[in-house]
C-alpha cells in the first residue's frame, strides 16, 4: 500500500534506532560472513589502473568524446544550472561547481563549494536552488547561482533517513510532479528490514514534507529519469552479490504508478527466487524489469536523450552507465550503454562508448549523464576524475 511515512519531522535530530526484533535480525543470519567474502573478493581481484586515453575510447560512427573538465576527482552525480554551472557530487565528501561561462564547453575551472561532508553523492538543481543529499539528511542551498564559488545558508530538509552507510549514498531528482525522489538502498547485500524505507525510492516535498515510499523492493538504484512524454519514472538497479558471476541481472526498471514492488529480497531479475528470501514466495507477484542488464556491470546513472544534437533515433532513448563490476571473476560494464524503446519496451540494448577496460586494465568507470543545452551528452567518471562531452557531428 502506497502510504505516508510517519516519521521525525525533517528539522529534527534522528533518533537513535532501536534494536531489531530477533525475527528480522535473524534474517540477516551469514551477513557478517558474506561482507568478508565480499573483501575478499574485491582484494583478490583488485583492478590495474592506467590513464584513460580519451582518443582510444571507441563511439558510433559520427560520434566523438573530449574532455570536460580533467580535474574532478571522484566525479559521480551531475547537475545543470542554467547559469552555465555544472554541479557534480561524490563519494568524497565535497561537491564542486564547474562554469563554463563563455559557452564552449569547457570547464572555466573547478570549485570545490562544499567539503567535510557525509558522502554527498547526491545533487539536483531546481528553480535556482541546489540540493544535496548525504547519508541520512538533505539539505537545501537557495539563490545558489548568485552566492558562488561560496555556498548560500543551509536549509536542512530532511535530517532523518537511515544512519547506515551500505548503499546508503544516494542519486537525488526533481520529478515532473515537482517533489523530490530520494531512494534508500538496502543496508546489506541481501536481507529484510522492518523500516520500509529501506530498499524502497521515497519522495518528499521540496520543502522535505510529506515523506512516501513511492516504490518497494528496489536494492540500490543510482540513477533514475523520467520519460520525456509520459513522465513515468524509469530507474536502474543493482542486482545482489554471491550468487555467481552471471545471476542474478542488473535491471532497468519502469514505474508508471506509486506503490509498485521491484522483487528485492525475494525476487531477482524477474525470474530468480533469492536461495534464503524467496521460499514460499512467486515471482510473478512483483514486477519484473523492462530489460535485464548485464550481471554484476554496476549500471548507474540513466538519461532520456532530449536534445537536439544526435540523430532522430536517439531521441527519446535511454542511455545508462555501467560503472563496472568489482567482484567477478572477468570484469563486465565499464561503459556507457544505449537502451533502445518501442513504447514501453526495451528492443535493443548495445554498448555505447566502450574502451575504460582492456583486459584486467581499466583507465575509467563512467558514473552519471546529463544532456547539455547544446544537445550533447556530459559523462562523468568518478576513476578518472573527469567529466566527458560526447558530441554528434555526423
Amino acid at each position: 500500500m502506497y502510504r505516508p511515512i510517519r516519521t521525525e519531522n525533517g528539522d529534527s535530530p534522528q533518533p537513535a534506532r532501536e534494536a531489531r526484533p530477533a525475527s528480522v535480525r535473524g534474517r540477516r543470519r551469514g551477513f557478517w560472513v558474506a561482507v568478508a567474502m565480499l573483501i575478499l573478493a574485491a582484494c583478490s581481484s583488485e583492478e590495474t589502473s592506467s590513464k584513460v586515453e580519451v582518443g582510444a575510447l571507441q563511439l558510433p560512427p559520427g560520434f566523438s568524446i573530449s574532455v570536460f573538465a580533467p580535474d574532478v576527482p571522484g566525479a559521480r552525480s551531475l547537475a545543470w544550472s542554467p547559469e552555465r554551472v555544472l554541479f557534480v557530487g561524490t563519494r568524497d565528501d565535497v561537491v564542486y561547481a564547474i562554469p563554463d561561462r563563455d559557452g564552449d564547453y569547457v570547464a572555466d575551472t573547478v570549485w570545490t563549494i562544499a567539503s567535510g561532508m557525509n558522502i554527498s553523492n547526491g545533487v539536483a538543481y531546481h528553480e535556482g536552488s541546489l540540493y544535496i543529499a548525504e547519508i541520512s539528511r538533505v539539505t537545501r542551498y537557495d539563490g545558489i547561482d548568485e552566492t558562488l564559488p561560496a555556498l548560500p545558508p543551509p536549509v536542512e530538509i530532511r535530517t532523518d533517513l537511515p544512519t547506515e552507510r551500505h548503499h546508503g549514498w544516494k542519486f537525488i531528482a526533481v520529478g515532473p510532479d515537482d517533489l523530490l525522489y530520494v531512494p534508500v538502498g538496502a543496508p546489506c547485500n541481501v536481507c529484510e528490514d522492518d523500516d520500509e524505507r529501506f530498499s524502497s525510492i521515497l519522495r518528499m516535498g521540496l520543502d522535505g514534507s510529506e515523506l512516501e515510499v513511492f516504490a518497494h523492493g528496489v536494492r540500490n538504484t543510482v540513477g533514475f529519469d523520467w520519460h520525456p512524454s509520459t513522465g513515468a519514472l524509469w530507474f536502474t538497479d543493482n542486482g545482489r552479490d554471491l550468487l555467481g558471476d552471471d545471476v542474478p541481472p542488473d535491471e532497468l526498471n519502469h514505474a508508471p504508478m506509486p506503490g509498485m514492488h521491484f522483487g528485492f529480497p525475494y525476487c531477482h531479475g524477474g525470474d530468480v527466487l533469492d536461495p534464503e528470501f524467496g521460499a514460499g514466495r512467486d515471482c510473478s507477484e512483483f514486477t519484473p524489469p523492462v530489460q535485464k542488464l548485464g550481471a554484476h556491470v554496476a549500471a548507474l546513472g540513466m538519461r532520456f536523450y532530449t536534445g537536439s544534437m544526435f540523430p532522430a533515433e536517439y531521441q527519446g532513448q535511454i542511455f545508462l552507465c555501467e560503472h563496472g563490476s568489482w567482484n567477478r571473476s572477468s570484469k563486465v560494464g565499464y561503459r556507457v550503454s544505449r537502451i533502445r524503446l518501442d513504447g514501453d519496451r526495451a528492443v535493443e540494448y548495445e554498448p555505447f562508448v566502450t574502451g575504460w577496460l582492456s583486459g584486467d586494465s581499466v583507465s575509467g568507470r563512467p558514473v552519471d549523464l546529463l544532456v547539455a543545452p547544446d544537445g550533447s551528452l556530459l559523462v562523468s567518471d568518478d576513476h578518472a576524475g573527469m567529466i566527458y562531452r560526447i558530441v554528434y557531428t555526423g
